[in-house]
């Protein structure tokens, strides 16, 4: 079966348009890497979870913050080039992108190494245009970007 995750894309209008917060994915494999390595705030989840819940408390847990908006907007389901099925929720609100704090997460480091090292799941957080954002986020994730400013509408 496939796995499943959930997630909150947070937005806000800004002077130049649209803009969304995301997070750099830590750890060491994307500690060098920037277009194709930012990330919605999601997380697993298995059977008899609630995927809004979910989505809510993997924002917390990879921002440091709880989502800052009550009314959440579904972006639907996409389904990821290995299988995961990412269901996403828009929230439009604000949140200082410097002061984001991540859970971490343990890792063998290097591979095969018998090393555990601790990583935060998100290195840092950083609110960018549309356009912009479509060139950071994994390919996977771009779709919900199209969806948001669909339902946005024009202004």
């Amino acid at each position: 079966m496939a796995k499943t995750s959930a997630g909150v894309l947070l937005h806000r209008r800004g002077a130049g348009g649209v803009e969304v917060l995301i997070g750099h994915m830590g750890g060491p494999f994307w500690a060098k890497k920037d277009d194709r390595a930012w990330s919605i705030p999601k997380g697993e989840y298995g059977d008899g979870e609630e995927p809004l819940a979910v989505a809510r408390r993997e924002f917390e847990e990879e921002l440091g913050s709880p989502v800052p908006a009550a009314e959440l907007v579904p972006l639907g389901e996409v389904r990821q080039s290995g299988g995961k099925r990412l269901t996403v929720w828009a929230a439009e609100g604000d949140l200082d992108a410097a002061a984001c704090t991540s859970n971490t997460v343990e890792l063998e480091w290097p591979p095969r190494s018998g090393r555990v090292q601790v990583f935060p799941e998100i290195d840092r957080a950083a609110w960018f245009g549309v356009d912009e954002a479509r060139a950071k986020l994994v390919a996977g994730q771009v779709a919900f970007l199209d969806r948001l400013l669909e339902r946005l509408g024009p202004g």
